[in-house]
């Protein structure tokens, strides 16, 4: 197994176990520029997906999707070998369609702060699909929603981290509009499990299927569910919701229930205890 990652947002610390593993390989690698590899199929999990980090560097980041794309398309074109795209909800921008299914083209804002990150996605999915037409490359396309769990940076920016981390230290938990929206969390084993069944399935099933939890909660049920599980002080404090920030998120995940015989098992209590587990940890709490 080849790791390649630019560490971005990721860090060694998370495969340090791996890296003495005699089928283990790490390549500090950025995918915007060609790869020269050697392997069965690929699996595209580059750009960062959380709005603090893509938004940071808005031109690196819908290079990554794009260019990432063009330079792992023809490594699996050369190769002739599967490769998975690990796409988003994102690409539904702020829906008017709820739940949200796959034949569902979406409602997103091309020059809006969020863009460099969906639109980079849904140009990397055009790839996908007009590489699998003119060149048969076989391709499956995965839309995540909301993935979260162990070993996400403290820094993250995503919802979850960023409650938890605040509810450990007893800092005020940061809810953007007034909570009222919603989100579906997928834990990453679920999220992970699903991504294997589709890559195992015939070529003729390339997706685009939704993954994640079909659970819908409000972002402030969320951060009181994570002040009971802490036990913590802190106080809820509200800012203004940014900028095409999605009012309401949920997957219909018919497809990949009847196409790959999935739904998640792991409740969001379930998960969130783990996740809280882990930054519990007295190396791991940050102020």
């Amino acid at each position: 197994m080849i790791c390649a990652d630019n560490c971005y947002t990721g860090s060694r610390d998370n495969i340090r176990e791996l890296l003495s593993h005699p089928s283990f390989e790490f390549l500090r690698h950025d995918i915007c520029f060609p790869i020269h590899v050697e392997v069965d199929e690929i699996y595209n999990f580059a750009c960062p997906a959380s709005p603090l980090h893509y938004q940071a560097d808005p031109i690196q980041t819908i290079k990554t999707s794009v260019l990432g794309a063009m330079n792992l398309l023809g490594l699996a074109k050369r190769l002739r070998c599967k490769i998975f795209q690990a796409s988003t909800s994102e690409v539904y921008g702020d829906p008017h369609v709820h739940p949200q299914q796959e034949e569902y083209w979406g409602n997103v804002n091309p020059i809006g702060f969020r863009s460099c990150y969906d639109e980079g996605k849904r140009c990397a999915e055009t790839l996908f699909f007009d590489y699998h037409r003119t060149h048969r490359v076989p391709i499956k396309v995965g839309r995540i929603f909301n993935t979260y769990g162990p070993r996400m940076h403290p820094n993250d920016g995503r919802v979850v981290s960023n409650l938890i981390v605040q509810a450990l230290n007893n800092l005020p938990l940061t809810i953007f509009g007034d909570g009222s929206q919603t989100r579906s969390f997928c834990y990453v084993d679920d999220l992970i499990e699903v991504i294997l069944r589709l890559m195992n399935t015939s070529d003729a099933t390339t997706g685009p299927i939704n993954i994640g939890n079909p659970t819908e909660y409000r972002v402030l049920d969320l951060a009181h569910e994570v002040l009971r599980m802490t036990d913590s002080r802190s106080k809820i404090v509200f800012h203004p919701l940014p900028s095409d920030d999605p009012k309401q998120r949920r997957p219909d995940i018919s497809k990949a229930k009847a196409l790959l015989d999935w739904e998640p098992r792991v409740s969001l209590q379930e998960g969130l205890a783990a996740t809280i587990a882990y930054f519990q940890a007295p190396s791991r709490v940050f102020s």
